[in-house]
């Protein structure tokens, strides 16, 4: 077994200016559970955990994990049930739906279905664009190649997907979608729907919606817009933007208890092919004919997640309680001194998309020259308690596209993140550079450890060990890290 660590080629200086004030004082915007974990290092010390890693699963809110709590107890089976607490499990079911509905701006006849996650909510959604009325052949979906897979491999299996390559800049990106959409209705193949992200899950830019909306809209296609990052951290609406249809996640949205929802226009889900196939979803079933519900339920078979829904509607509430310009504010402050902080060091690359992007949300993805990404978060992980991802982020044609195929780092942040812990990622990163990891670590199986690891697992945890998910470069076992394919 061979050891890799990597050492600085030299000692660098220390950035002295940034282009953004220190937010080491600036406190959550909520608390959330699990914000005063401390977690060990290789030294012996434990810190408290710094979760900047918001963006893949963001913790659940206090308040969440406090309705939860709440109803358990009342927690029964849904939809025709007699029993008491049947009716009171329907009807916080079917009342966190319309929650949900209405947190993203549900119009009155828009239906929301109670999906898994986003990428559940958008393989349900590619199953009901409507065939070619003339051809019969499936419709026809554009995407960009910056988005997460969850936004374009359902498209390209289950439809005819054309994937257009993004522009420099967010202005030729926009002229780019529009002269696509164009050249598809002016050769009599209209696109039926253009699916994008409402935000980068790489680098946190975004295109400006209702000016996507109205190129679409003006090419007789639908939006679909993946909201996994947006939703969680800007206000949206689809009412107020005419978007045709949004997917999010629950579990990045501050209720990780396995629900999401796919919110939008009736009329193709009433008709479309039922995501699932089993009870609840049907009228009636003969052996030799099934009538399938319309609505929510035509896509909902089995017992439904009660609990994930009353969390996701428990979150929602309190995100919509906010002021949306504190959290505006807040979640700038952090990522103006994450890519200030990370850019002012020698050999960090902070990764961009778009340099004319508006009103990015708190994702930060960098670089650091002489060290493999997957090295660095296991380094920032052992030394300093600080949780980031590493690998591809399931958007490799992105990643591909600006030359980081080897894979970034990525740091996010969100309602519960501390000013602090972006304040001890940059100082641990000024440390990578200049004076390196001091811990030993080599690659198992593909996958970054530290030699020795001496962490011990959390008591009561049943767990024997530590399983490392830091990749090395191509090498790796896990999905989405880099070298997947």
């Amino acid at each position: 077994m061979t050891t890799l660590t990597t050492a600085p080629a030299a000692p660098t200086a220390p950035a002295t200016a940034t282009t953004a004030a220190a937010v080491h004082d600036l406190p959550p915007v909520l608390p959330v559970v699990g914000g005063d974990t401390l977690v060990p290092l290789v030294d012996g010390r434990r810190v408290g955990y710094a979760n900047l890693d918001v963006a893949a699963s963001a913790p659940a809110l206090q308040a969440v994990a406090d309705g939860v709590a709440r109803v358990l107890p009342l927690y029964a089976s849904v939809h025709r049930g007699a029993g008491y607490l049947s009716q009171v499990s329907t009807a916080l079911y079917e009342t966190a739906r319309r929650t949900v509905g209405a947190f993203v701006g549900a119009r009155e006849d828009d239906l929301t279905v109670v999906t898994r996650n986003t990428t559940d909510s958008l393989n349900l959604l590619a199953g009901c664009v409507p065939a070619d009325p003339v051809t019969g052949e499936p419709g026809r979906v554009l995407v960009l190649d910056i988005e997460h897979h969850a936004n374009l491999l359902p498209w390209q299996r289950v439809t005819d997907a054309t994937v257009v390559t993004g522009g420099p800049t967010v202005a030729a990106t926009l002229a780019e979608l529009d002269a696509e959409l164009r050249a598809g209705a002016a050769e009599g193949r209209p696109y039926a729907l253009l699916a994008l992200t409402g935000a980068s899950n790489v680098t946190g830019e975004a295109l400006p919606v209702e000016q996507v909306v109205a190129a679409a809209h003006g090419a007789g296609a639908r939006v679909a817009l993946d909201g996994a990052q947006l939703v969680p951290h800007r206000r949206f609406s689809l009412a107020e933007t005419g978007v045709d249809y949004v997917a999010f996640s629950g579990h990045k949205t501050y209720a990780p208890f396995g629900a999401g929802a796919l919110v939008g226009r009736r009329d193709w889900l009433d008709v479309g092919t039922p995501y699932l196939a089993g009870g609840g979803a049907v009228r009636r079933v003969r052996a030799a004919a099934t009538d399938w519900h319309s609505g929510p339920a035509r896509h909902e078979a089995g017992s439904p997640n009660v609990i994930g829904a009353v969390a996701l509607a428990a979150a929602c509430d309190e995100l919509a309680a906010l002021d949306p310009q504190q959290v505006r504010a807040h979640e700038d402050a952090l990522r103006r001194r994450l890519v200030s902080g990370l850019g002012g060091l020698d050999r960090v690359e902070v990764v961009h998309v778009w340099d004319d992007a508006v009103d990015p949300v708190g994702v930060v993805t960098f670089t650091v020259a002489g060290y493999d990404p997957g090295l660095v978060a296991a380094y920032l992980s052992a030394e300093h308690g600080i949780g980031v991802r590493d690998g591809r982020f399931c958007a490799h044609p992105l990643l591909g596209r600006l030359g980081f195929d080897a894979g970034a780092v990525r740091a996010s942040v969100g309602l519960g993140t501390a000013g602090e812990e972006v304040e001890r990622l940059v100082a641990a990163v000024r440390a990578l550079v200049t004076e390196g990891p001091r811990a030993r670590y080599d690659v198992v199986d593909g996958l970054w450890v530290v030699v020795d690891d001496p962490r011990p697992v959390p008591e009561g945890s049943g767990l024997e060990g530590l399983l490392a998910t830091a990749a090395l470069g191509a090498d790796e076992a896990f999905g989405c890290l880099p070298g997947d394919v």
